[in-house]
C-alpha cells in the first residue's frame, strides 16, 4: 500500500547539521475511514511550517509504516507538534487507525548522501 504515489522514489537530501529529525513507525488497523485525507490534510500543514525541510515514507509488505520529518531547528518540530489540527489527528490515530506506533525524535549531528550520477 503506498499512501504517498506523488512522492518520488528519492530519499531526501542531506542537510547541514545540526537539525532534528521525528521518527513515526506505525502498524496500522483495518479501519481506515477518513485516513488518507487526514494524512494528506496533515502533509499540507506540516509544509507550511518554517523550518520543515522534508519527508521520507516506507512501508513494508507486513505493513509497518514509517515516517521520518526533517526540521530545521526545535522551534519548527515545537510548532508541529503542537498544532491543534495534528493533535486532534494523534488522537483520531489512536482512537481509530493505529494497532500500535512509537515516535523517535533526534538531534542530527552528522548527515551526508550519495547519488548515482
Amino acid at each position: 500500500m503506498n499512501d504517498h504515489p506523488e512522492v518520488p522514489v528519492a530519499p531526501v537530501q542531506a542537510f547541514e547539521p545540526p537539525y532534528y529529525v521525528a521518527v513515526f513507525t506505525a502498524v496500522r488497523t483495518q479501519e481506515q475511514d477518513g485516513y488518507r485525507e487526514t494524512d494528506a490534510r496533515m502533509e499540507e500543514l506540516v509544509k507550511a511550517i518554517p523550518g520543515f525541510l522534508g519527508m521520507d515514507h516506507a512501508q513494508t509488505p507486513g505493513g509497518l509504516g514509517i515516517t521520518v520529518g526533517y526540521f530545521r531547528d526545535a522551534d519548527a518540530l515545537t510548532q508541529w507538534s503542537a498544532d491543534t489540527e495534528h493533535r486532534a489527528a494523534q488522537r483520531r490515530g489512536r482512537a481509530e487507525w493505529y494497532e500500535s506506533y512509537t515516535l523517535h525524535v533526534a538531534k542530527v549531528e552528522r548527515s551526508s548522501g550519495f547519488t548515482r550520477a
